[in-house]
């Protein structure tokens, strides 16, 4: 028997049955996610801009709206991971959603930048429990085998976001306001809502029988207890290093566009998104197939690639080009290292295994937009872009050395195992 956890209940579904992966939670699922993720980056690329011309804030003070986000999502995280082992997820899930919303709508009201950041710390919160519950439930309904294209589909969403929410939040804010961009943030994180009630009809609920109560204490019991695992540790440190190059362009892009004289910069996420949506599903079969290492190496050279172009870039040719190499490698690198670092796991780590992962994204994001504030400070964004190309040139190296030392030690495991 194998386990399914959708909101707050455990079900049991016969390992005999084919588990197909496009249910309707799974469907509903990456749609609240997709919405959350929208909201989030269709305003954290236009807060730089926003800062500059409304408290004339410089390069450093306009990374804190980006870092003080990132941390409070961090630490949010970890209290809603382990808030879940004793208060109702869908509960938790609702709390989030609407602090988010609530922040959100408050975004244009902020009269100081002390405001703004306050505002920045509470959204943190709010998309911290929400962006650690619903991967934690899709998860739950991924079949094991298919996880790396699971995963890869699932995080499509979270890409798609992340590469058209930028260009529709900076097009939405030179032309009509800051004001008008918030309410679009709003109603786009109001519309998950009726879509997590789909989710969870009495029709899905139906197909699986519930498990027993013995069966639940036991699961309970197993996953509040789910112990540390060293093995994700290094698919994290890849993954901040992946962080810190996105957080160059969600906090400067649309400032390196005034510095080269290149109008509509914005179409970078656009173009973006088109190599992402290529990329996805191919990355994923590719993972499940030969693991992570054939995905991350090759991906990685390809992000580096678009730093070095976007560092050299004064046309918008150039621009498209970096954005389509950078397409490539992103929307190749995130999913592979979450299906990893689930694969990885048991499934009562999954919670925590997925709150490592979004964490380690917003640690990236974090200390990158604080770091290559400082950068273009003293130098200028081309420069700050070129630390970017060496930040992922190092990511490659670490992976190529974890590839080599893992096929040293299973061949002379099983040349010890031929021996004996």
């Amino acid at each position: 028997m194998s386990y399914i956890l959708i909101g707050d209940e455990v079900n049991v579904q016969q390992e005999q049955q084919p588990t197909p992966l496009w249910t309707r939670p799974f469907i509903a699922l990456t749609t609240c996610f997709f919405l959350l993720f929208l909201s989030l980056q269709m305003l954290l690329s236009s807060f730089p801009a926003y800062v500059k011309d409304e408290f004339h804030a410089g390069n450093i003070q306009t990374s804190l709206v980006t870092a003080v986000f990132a941390l409070a999502a961090i630490v949010s995280r970890f209290a809603t991971a382990s808030l879940m082992q004793r208060v109702s997820r869908m509960k938790l899930l609702l709390a989030g959603l609407i602090i988010a919303a609530a922040t959100t709508a408050l975004y244009a009201a902020a009269g100081s930048f002390a405001t703004l950041l306050s505002l920045r710390i509470g959204y943190g919160i709010g998309f911290g429990m929400a962006s650690t519950i619903l991967p934690t439930l899709v998860s739950r309904i991924i079949p094991l085998r298919r996880m790396g294209e699971g995963i890869g589909y699932f995080g499509l969403s979270t890409s798609l976001a992340m590469s058209i929410g930028p260009s529709i939040g900076l097009n939405v804010m030179k032309q009509a306001g800051f004001m008008p961009l918030t309410m679009i943030g709003l109603i786009t994180s109001v519309a998950i809502f009726p879509i997590l009630w789909l989710s969870r009809s009495k029709r899905d609920q139906a197909l699986i029988e519930p498990a027993k109560p013995a069966q639940q204490a036991n699961l309970s019991n197993t996953a509040a207890k789910p112990g540390f695992n060293r093995k994700l540790l290094f698919p994290v440190l890849l993954n901040v290093f992946l962080s810190i190059t996105y957080s160059g362009l969600l906090s400067f892009l649309a400032l390196f566009g005034d510095y080269v004289h290149i109008e509509q910069v914005g179409l970078f996420f656009l173009f973006n998104a088109v190599t992402i949506i290529l990329v996805r599903p191919f990355s994923g079969r590719i993972f499940d197939r030969f693991g992570h290492a054939s995905v991350l190496i090759p991906a990685g050279l390809f992000v580096t690639a678009s730093m070095a172009v976007l560092s050299n870039t004064h046309t918008m040719p150039m621009l498209i080009v970096s954005a389509l190499l950078y397409g490539i490698g992103f929307g190749a690198i995130q999913p592979t290292i979450q299906a990893w670092m689930l694969r990885s796991s048991r499934p009562e780590q999954y919670g925590m295994a997925n709150s490592m992962f979004y964490n380690s994204t917003d640690f990236g994001v974090a200390i990158g937009s604080i770091l290559l504030g400082i950068i273009s400070s003293a130098t200028n964004y081309s420069v700050m872009y070129r630390y970017s190309a060496g930040v992922m040139a190092v990511f490659v190296v670490l992976g190529a050395l974890q590839y080599v030392m893992t096929t040293r030690r299973v061949k002379i495991s099983n040349g010890d195992m031929v021996g004996s």
